[in-house]
């Protein structure tokens, strides 16, 4: 018996892995978060299937999402993104990136890590919805406009609310499989 799915991702492979493994579980790892916060920055206007397929390739150019590195990057680093044909090649979001890195450094001074930080938006517990269909799940709420406005505030760059939404949905923060999806209890 074929399992069910939330819609969005069926009929592809790449999608169905990503959709079974990793979208909507719990991430408290900093280094997972930071690449997903890499890539979401990335997707910004862009389907998110389309980084999905480069991901491998951002891990490559951006060292395997080595925050410190990626926080020292220089000029000819940068130029060197800008001539990668894996990537999405767009020097704000490239720029955006390396003041992340900085700005995602602070935070962990300041809270110990990044973990602490975005989990306390939620008390450590994430929200479980009751999506029945995926295109009507919200793409922003008020958490994530107040999250994005808080990032915006310590020098994020493209981490606006609809970008921030998603990142919550990648990470666990939020459970949005559709409730006859199988992941959706396993969550």
């Amino acid at each position: 018996m074929k399992k069910k799915r939330c819609g969005w991702c069926e009929g592809d492979a790449l999608y169905e892995t990503y959709h079974d493994e990793e979208w909507g579980v719990p991430v408290r790892d900093d280094a997972t978060l930071f690449e997903f916060l890499i890539l979401e920055t990335f997707q910004a206007g862009l389907s998110w299937i389309t980084i999905l397929r480069k991901r491998e390739y951002f891990r490559e150019a951006f060292d395997q999402f080595d925050l410190k590195k990626i926080a020292n990057y220089n000029q000819e680093k940068i130029d060197m993104l800008l001539l990668d044909k894996g990537i999405v090649r767009h020097k704000l979001k490239i720029n955006a990136s390396i003041s992340n890195a900085k700005a995602f450094i602070k935070i962990q001074d300041e809270f110990d890590s990044f973990s602490n930080y975005i989990w306390g938006f939620v008390n450590n517990q994430p929200i479980t919805n009751k999506v029945v269909d995926y295109k009507k799940a919200p793409t922003t709420t008020a958490l994530s406009d107040l999250i994005s406005k808080d990032l915006k505030k310590r020098g994020f760059k493209f981490t606006g609310s609809t970008v921030m939404y998603a990142f919550m949905q990648a990470v666990g923060i939020v459970n949005d499989h559709e409730l006859n999806c199988y992941r959706y209890e396993d969550i």
